[in-house]
């Protein structure tokens, strides 16, 4: 699999989600239908510098050899993380009935992440698939 693809595709996503959520929180609680309060704008500022943090990271592992043993926690953080984003995505989808449609694009982005990630988790990189 090739990791460096994956990991800067996971970066530049990560890098959009936490500068629309640092710059445009305002923006982002009105489009979701959320009350725009104070709290919810902070709580969404510190949400994007996580995910701007984790995109950083990302982006300056991009290089690395990941898989197996090689960067274990990089790919443990990125596996769980969009893991636990398809599910949480996913959970929320089908019990809303009329959920925007950037949620079902949010949740397919997620689940493809979290096939990738947990592919390279559980394979060393030098393990080619069998022909």
């Amino acid at each position: 699999m090739n990791t460096k693809l994956i990991m800067t595709l996971s970066a530049t996503f990560m890098a959009i989600i936490g500068i629309g959520l640092t710059f445009l929180p305002d923006e982002i609680l009105k489009y979701t239908g959320m009350g725009s309060t104070e709290l919810a704008r902070i709580i969404l500022q510190l949400l994007g510098a996580l995910y701007f943090a984790f995109a950083m990271l990302n982006w300056m592992a991009k290089g690395a050899i990941i898989g197996g043993i090689y960067n274990k926690p990089i790919s443990t953080a990125n596996a769980t993380h969009f893991f636990i984003g398809a599910l949480a995505l996913l959970k929320a989808l089908m019990h809303s009935t009329g959920a925007p449609t950037l949620f079902w694009v949010l949740a397919a982005i997620y689940l493809v992440f979290a096939i990738c990630f947990g592919i390279i988790f559980t394979r060393h990189p030098a393990d080619k698939p069998a022909a």
